[in-house]
């Protein structure tokens, strides 16, 4: 049986790593044992199967396992995810770092499979369609095996040069499927009322958006509506990378020197505000 979250590195935890998908656990697994090299991080694994559930079983673990408020490190679902979990519970959150989030306004999100399928080339659109009709089938009872390749699939056109291989647990996936759409249509739905967004007011503590020029997810539908909406927000665009930057042969390496000053910033300014 696995711990939820899993923990890198020792007491206190002042860093959460939120993962994607949604139903991609185990996917910020490096990301957050890198990291724990000099800051101790969890990783909460999304179980429940609504938008709600998930907002209060990451509140529940928070409360129960990190030193308040922390630094929420959200890719791609996770983004979307801590950034409504910041604006419900602000208290919690001292700074949120988006990395690879998904476009915020739903215009932006129209070309995003077209590239991907672009990218595919034949043999890859036989494989994506072949994938999206077994998961469309309802004589298909068990769908997580599929849905799985479907995600491999999609990282491989989301990615410019991966150094290493994505990894999902197995373990962690029984019901990825049903997760992923249960959660996806509530998610689809706030984007498209555009009640996502409207939660930015919300936020008051600094926002920083980290994202690749190659990411299928159009860097511009995080940039330009966070730079409308919230107070305190800064925009880093990495060169020759995909949507998984800590895997990125050309971009982990300045990926992780930014999320490190980062961190820095924040520790340096919790020293300032010790000495008042």
């Amino acid at each position: 049986m696995y711990s939820n979250p899993i923990k890198h590195g020792h007491m206190p935890y002042k860093i959460a790593v939120i993962h994607g998908g949604p139903g991609a656990p185990g996917t910020v697994t490096d990301m957050a044992g890198q990291l724990s090299n000099k800051h101790s991080a969890l990783e909460p694994l999304q179980t429940a199967m609504s938008i709600d559930g998930q907002i209060n079983e990451l509140r529940t673990m928070l409360k129960k396992h990190a030193k308040l408020p922390v630094t929420l490190i959200g890719h791609s679902w996770g983004a979307w995810l801590a950034f409504m979990f910041t604006a419900r519970y602000p208290s919690y959150v001292k700074k949120l770092i988006l990395v690879s989030s998904g476009p915020f306004e739903e215009h932006y999100a129209r070309s995003i499979m077209y590239t991907r399928l672009e990218r595919l080339g034949e043999s890859g659109r036989q494989e994506y369609l072949h994938l999206s009709t077994s998961m469309n089938d309802p004589a298909v009872r068990n769908k997580n095996n599929f849905f799985a390749r479907f995600g491999k699939l999609m990282s491989d056109a989301d990615s410019f040069d991966l150094e290493s291989m994505l990894k999902i647990n197995p373990e962690h996936c029984h019901d990825c499927y049903d997760l992923n759409k249960r959660v996806w249509e509530e998610a689809d739905y706030l984007r498209r009322s555009k009640k996502l967004l409207k939660m930015g007011k919300d936020i008051h503590c600094p926002v920083v958006a980290i994202h690749g020029d190659y990411d299928p997810h159009p860097y511009e539908g995080v940039k330009e509506p966070l730079s409308q909406t919230l107070e305190n927000f800064r925009f880093i665009l990495l060169e020759n990378c995909g949507h998984y930057p800590w895997l990125e042969r050309h971009a982990a390496g300045e990926f992780y020197q930014v999320l490190e000053k980062e961190l820095e910033n924040n520790n340096n300014n919790n020293n300032n505000n010790n000495n008042k």
